[in-house]
């Protein structure tokens, strides 16, 4: 029912919704499913070099990494209501802790651990191999574009 903060559904598959897509910019930025759970995911962005955001350090730019976290909480939404519903990111802040290492695949880990009729409320963190030492936290809130979930 719209608007239970019940215990979480299951019913989207993140792995086929990320083996059929073709477009988009997490298809642009070749980022990966690799784990989920009832209200969570873990997506991978690799590094490459076109995301680079300072030459002289092979540091990322930190473009990409907020787009993998918009998408890792995205999915924890998906996950918890059970289906894929259009949404839009009212608030999503990052807290940039450190940069990525060069050269590392960065993991983005986001849950949603609230909902309400219309506003799914999420955080995560991103890490580019330990999850003990991240490089960023986020907090967040998106809104059903229906009006409800």
């Amino acid at each position: 029912m719209p608007g239970d903060d019940n215990a979480p559904s299951t019913g989207f598959d993140p792995r086929l919704f990320f083996d059929a897509r073709l477009l988009g910019h997490g298809n642009r930025l070749a980022i990966v499913h690799r784990a989920h759970g009832d209200d969570w995911a873990e997506l991978a962005l690799p590094y490459a070099d076109a995301l680079i955001g300072d030459p002289s350090s092979g540091v990322l730019a930190s473009g990409p990494i907020l787009a993998l976290m918009d998408m890792a909480t995205s999915v924890g939404v998906w996950r918890r209501v059970g289906a894929f519903k259009p949404h839009a990111t009212l608030d999503l802040r990052i807290d940039y802790l450190r940069p990525a290492r060069p050269g590392q695949t960065v993991i983005g880990h986001g849950e949603c651990y609230r909902i309400t009729r219309s506003i799914a409320f999420v955080r995560g963190q991103a890490h580019d191999g330990d999850p003990a030492d991240p490089l960023a936290h986020v907090a967040g809130t998106f809104m059903a574009a229906e009006g409800y979930w």
